[in-house]
């Protein structure tokens, strides 16, 4: 009996320390498993810590050290355009850059960015760039003041054929396509009162333009402009209050700028517009300036024959305003325009042209004659 319990105790402690030892051997090659993954969980603890102890940055940095992002050296080679479009994330661009061959990698440029504390300030436009750029060179890069673009500068009271032919010499772009552009000006962003005519509408200013903007770009960019100035002066109240519609003061601005030797006798001339048209029965406003733009022709002075000629946009042939603006008037002509000087003037004339830009003002036709005279004596 003693034999038996002997047995089982042997053959039970043999069954229990074979389980034991199997558990143990267990254990051994799970340890020796783990030992080889260790590392994922301790960045997770790393990250974690980060976080919850307010050290995320040196979190950061250490898991960046651990995995290093591919990258090139130095400035690069080559050329490389690269256009960031407005609303792109900073991961866009680097995906365009690493795509372009550019950077070496979307995770060079992105810490890049980080680094230099860029990655919400990258503002569209066109960039010129190299192949194989360090990551740190090309955001270098990607700064406003190294944005490509165009200045091109477009002066007051040109009319709208001598507008799309100075954009094309500036730009390099063809003619006929800002032409064609300008004819299709209902998809310009015109005020409603335009009428679908862009002459009097194409602002004069400086811009900046990207190589890559199209002609129809550039001229909505002009209209986009007349509308901002056109907020700003109250334009379309402006226009109430004298009595008159908001074209009619973009047509008489323009015939203001046209005329206008100099900026502070705009308003002057503007009142002479507003006191012809007031008069009962109203006066020809017979501006030599709009009988020139009928004719297609450039000039200070129409001829006799000149003004005889049977055209809407001759004023000495017409009553009242014609039908469209004669050029593309500036801040002050509209200015003037919509705050006429206060007097009687019918009439003024530029006495001394090619000398001087004074312009001269008279309420008879005896003082007009005057300064005719004089006008003439002085070669004109």
């Amino acid at each position: 009996m003693n034999t038996l319990l002997g047995a089982e105790d042997d053959e039970g402690s043999s069954r229990r320390r074979s389980r034991a030892s199997g558990k143990r051997g267990g254990r051994r090659r799970r340890r020796r498993r783990n030992r080889g993954g260790f590392i994922a969980p301790l960045l997770a603890f790393v990250i974690l810590a980060g976080i919850i102890g307010g050290g995320g940055y040196y979190g950061y940095i250490w898991i960046n050290d651990a995995i290093e992002a591919d990258d090139y050296a130095g400035q690069g080679s080559g050329e490389v355009i690269i256009e960031i479009k407005p609303g792109q994330s900073a991961s866009e661009v680097a995906q365009e850059l690493e795509r372009q061959g550019v950077v070496a990698s979307v995770r060079a440029f992105t810490n890049a960015l980080a680094a230099a504390n860029m990655s919400a300030s990258l503002q569209p436009g066109e960039y010129k760039l190299a192949k194989r750029m360090s990551a740190a060179a090309a955001a270098s890069r990607l700064v406003p003041g190294n944005r490509l673009h165009e200045k091109v500068t477009i002066k007051e009271g040109l009319r709208l054929s001598q507008t799309l032919a100075e954009l094309a010499k500036e730009t390099g772009k063809p003619l006929k396509e800002f032409q064609t552009a300008a004819k299709n000006a209902k998809d310009l962003d015109l005020p409603s009162y335009a009428r679908g005519r862009l002459e009097g509408y194409a602002f004069p200013a400086t811009y900046e333009f990207q190589p890559s903007d199209t002609p129809k770009e550039m001229l909505t960019a002009m209209v986009d402009r007349f509308n901002q100035t056109a907020k700003s002066m109250e334009l379309e109240e402006g226009a109430r209050a004298l009595g008159y519609k908001p074209q009619e003061i973009v047509i008489i601005a323009s015939i203001v700028q046209a005329e206008a030797g100099r900026q502070e006798d705009m308003a002057k001339i503007a009142r002479v517009i507003y006191n012809r048209l007031r008069l009962n029965p109203p006066m020809k406003l017979q501006m030599d300036s709009t009988t020139m733009y009928a004719l297609n022709k450039f000039g200070t002075a129409a001829t006799h024959a000149e003004t005889k000629v049977a055209h809407p946009y001759n004023t000495y042939y017409i009553d009242g305003l014609p039908p469209g603006a004669i050029t593309n008037p500036g801040d002050h002509a509209i200015e003037a325009a919509l705050n006429p000087a206060k007097g009687d003037w019918l009439f003024f004339v530029a006495t001394n042209p090619g000398k001087s830009n004074v312009t001269k003002f008279a309420t008879t036709e005896e003082e007009f004659k005057r300064l005719l005279a004089e006008y003439q004596a002085n070669g004109g």
